[in-house]
């Protein structure tokens, strides 16, 4: 019976044939241990050599790391592995012989790890946040669909800005400027205008030439939109839809989250409701902290959204930013105009913000005159302005980075582990 490391449950006490690459191995006399893993898992093979015969043992022995083979044997129950089974070895079949895997047990240096990226993801801990990432991606999905979302996909190609920005990739198409999209949000305002409730998953591109560990030149975002929804309505699918992933999270990942050493105490009370305070209020409490130097219109920069979210358990959103400092499309608060009815979700343990999101302007004349403060071509957003022209709802939606969302529930330090291949500053390659 041919299966996966995943499946094995199934055939405990039976013999099985698993498709393996060698991950690490050690022997004792006697007795060899294969770490072995099929890209669904990984498991323990245990070669007896007494069991397998003196030539099959030293073929066990002289295994090298990332050889690839199809391993035989009985599937038992090992209480002291987190999982909990392991395969006694009956028979071995080298598929092809791996040679001086540039990757080995030690220690490496981040930037030759990021030169062999296409190899290190084949390590325990990268896989481990790559199944993360694969449930996050599975239950959003899971949740927008079950609450009556429609996926619509933004194009990736187009010919202005989502937000006004200079920070844009330019190509030529054909006879025309184009852009990389920084965002699908234009784009899904426009669905949710024939569909109602939809969303967007897809990549997008910022090039600010940045550093930090918490940003990436390509990354991933879920961007939802809502007619007939305020910004109260949307502040409640927000933490509905982080709570339900970071709970699934913890449901169905509880070995990657063991791999990775991740305190998941943190993550059990990240349920909502959330906390929400002011931007107003958030400028009393950095004061309070020692920030003396922030000024109200000023944005936060990562030691600030930290400062505020110690000041809690869970995620937290700041509400209520001042116009001057976000986006042109944000309605202004009808009981204060200089600010807008807006909020970032700022996740706890320093991982920043996760979700940036706002009710939408649903006036004509007030996003005509949006237009012009920010000196945007009517040629060019035409159809955007025609949103609010024919039929125009109260609107909200949100954006979420699917990277930061993963470093933040795997506590992985640095954003460049937890997507495939980063693009990055300086880094084009592989």
């Amino acid at each position: 019976m041919k299966t996966t490391i995943s499946e094995v449950h199934k055939y405990v006490g039976e013999e099985v044939t698993i498709g393996a690459w060698l991950a690490n191995k050690r022997s004792s006399g006697k007795i060899a241990f294969l770490q072995l893993r099929d890209g669904t898992g990984f498991i323990q093979g245990v070669v007896v050599k007494n069991d397998i015969g003196e030539e099959k043992f030293a073929n066990a022995k002289g295994l090298t790391q990332e050889t690839s083979l199809y391993v035989t044997g009985t599937i038992v129950e090992d209480t002291r592995s987190p999982f909990g089974f392991e395969m006694q070895v009956k028979d071995l079949e080298v598929i092809h012989e791996a040679t001086d895997f540039p990757i080995t047990p030690k220690e490496h240096g981040t930037e030759f790890l990021m030169d062999n990226r296409h190899l290190w993801l084949r390590s325990k801990k990268q896989h481990a946040v790559m199944k993360i990432r694969n449930e996050i991606i599975r239950a959003t999905y899971e949740f927008f669909n079950n609450n009556g979302y429609v996926k619509i996909d933004p194009p990736i190609l187009t010919g202005t800005s989502a937000e006004g920005t200079t920070e844009l990739f330019h190509t030529k198409y054909f006879d025309e400027d184009a852009y990389l999209s920084q965002s699908g949000q234009l784009y899904m305002e426009a669905a949710a205008m024939a569909f109602g409730k939809v969303f967007s998953f897809g990549p997008t591109f910022r090039a600010e030439k940045s550093k930090t560990r918490r940003h990436l030149i390509e990354f991933w975002m879920i961007e939802p939109e809502m007619a007939f929804m305020d910004h109260e309505d949307s502040l409640v699918v927000q933490e509905n839809y982080v709570s339900f992933v970071v709970q699934s999270v913890l449901e169905n990942c509880k070995l990657e989250l063991g791999a990775l050493d991740r305190d998941v105490s943190a993550l059990e009370k990240v349920q909502a409701p959330f906390p929400r305070i002011s931007y107003d209020k958030a400028i009393e409490l950095l004061k309070e902290k020692g920030f003396d130097d922030i000024e109200w219109g000023e944005d936060f920069g990562a030691p600030h959204e930290t400062a505020i979210a110690e000041a809690f358990d869970k995620p937290v959103f700041i509400t209520n930013y001042p116009a001057e400092i976000k986006a042109f499309y944000m309605k202004p608060d009808p009981e204060r105009e200089e600010v807008v009815l807006c909020a970032d979700l700022i996740a706890p343990e320093g991982y920043g913000e996760i979700i940036g999101g706002s009710q939408r302007i649903d006036d004509l004349a007030l996003m005509e005159e949006r237009y012009e403060a920010h000196g945007l071509s009517g040629d060019a957003y035409k159809w955007y302005l025609e949103l609010r022209q024919y039929g125009s709802v109260p609107h909200s939606g949100f954006g979420l980075g699917l990277e930061r969302t993963v470093a933040w529930i795997a506590g992985v330090e640095h954003i460049r582990e937890t997507i495939p291949f980063p693009r990055m500053l300086n880094r084009l390659y592989p």
